[in-house]
């Protein structure tokens, strides 16, 4: 095992060149720990890379990416994605491999970890090193309480995004292609179909506005839509919401759901029952509209509005466009 860090850069929805907004953030904590144990920062990259990825990556501290080309690599399938992560780790031994906390990460991360035979902590919040040991803090009991988990060999984390301040330190990242072939391919992708919906991806949103039991109807959910777009947020439902099939379930935010942590969350409407507090209660500042002066939310929300959110909503909307305008 070395002290260098291994990073895998997961590509924008759609998978052509661009990466997501995490792959800034894995690479600036990857390049504290880098930095920590005096070794390199290595970039797992699939598919295609173009000018700007690779520029983007040293921006923030990359110093060697792993190219694995080809068209096998292109579209996010488990099992060509992991051969290319088992790859890359067996090419570079690193101390730790770091993914983003995504619906990918959260797939990929245990299925290589297991092909590794290595440590894996998920839906981390930080790391750091302490010696030899790496240290992982990670929400436990809905977010009531932060554990600390020390792993001594090579160990794979996912961090959840919009937990780790993003830092740049300009420099270049050299390029090499990874030699590994593509498994046969079990599974094989026909056809990508998007929602149609322009929306800000919801757990990478730094603003996410999401609307519970209280909206009242699926036909008056345009108040939160409408506030949602003034300040340029995503949208999120609680499972009562999702459950009546008032919204889709991939904009449930708790338990059962995503897991979030933007700088703004407007819960409307919403209770605040433990299995959604899991969800959202590491954002940064929470506002929390209800009638209900008693609702759990507002026991964990910075802002408090007792009212009703058919009147309260509209009238934020209001206030943000006259504001940005």
């Amino acid at each position: 095992m070395t002290s260098d860090i291994l990073l895998y850069i997961e590509k924008a929805r759609g998978g052509e060149s661009g990466f997501k907004k995490s792959a800034a953030e894995i690479a600036t904590a990857g390049r504290a720990l880098a930095n920590a144990s005096g070794g390199t920062l290595v970039a797992l990259v699939t598919g295609t890379l173009d000018d700007d990825g690779k520029a983007l990556l040293g921006l923030h501290g990359v110093d060697k990416v792993l190219h694995a080309a080809g068209d096998a690599f292109a579209p996010y399938l488990l099992e060509s994605h992991a051969a290319a992560l088992e790859a890359a780790a067996k090419a570079v031994d690193p101390r730790a491999i770091l993914l983003a906390a995504s619906t990918v990460g959260k797939e990929l991360g245990p299925y290589a970890a297991a092909r590794l035979g290595i440590a894996l902590v998920s839906d981390a919040t930080g790391v750091a090193l302490d010696g030899d040991g790496l240290v992982v803090t990670k929400p436990r009991l809905s977010g009531k309480a932060i554990a600390e988990i020390v792993t001594g060999g090579a160990t794979a984390v996912s961090l959840r995004p919009n937990t780790t301040p993003v830092e740049e330190r300009p420099g270049d990242a050299a390029v090499e292609t990874l030699d590994v072939a593509p498994p046969e391919a079990r599974i094989r992708l026909v056809e990508v179909q998007a929602s149609g919906e322009k929306t800000v991806d919801l757990t990478e949103a730094d603003a996410v506005v999401s609307g519970g039991r209280g909206i009242g109807s699926a036909e008056s959910w345009t108040i939160v839509t409408d506030l949602a777009e003034a300040l340029g947020a995503a949208q999120g439902a609680s499972r009562a919401v999702v459950d009546a099939g008032w919204r889709p379930h991939a904009e449930q935010v708790g338990q059962t759901g995503k897991v979030v942590s933007p700088k703004l969350y407007v819960a409307a409407g919403i209770s605040g029952a433990i299995q959604h507090l899991a969800g959202m209660s590491s954002s940064k500042v929470i506002v929390a509209v209800n009638k209900d002066e008693e609702a759990p939310i507002f026991k964990v929300a910075d802002y408090g509005i007792v009212g009703d959110v058919h009147e309260v909503l509209p009238m934020l909307t209001k206030a943000v466009r006259e504001f940005l305008a």
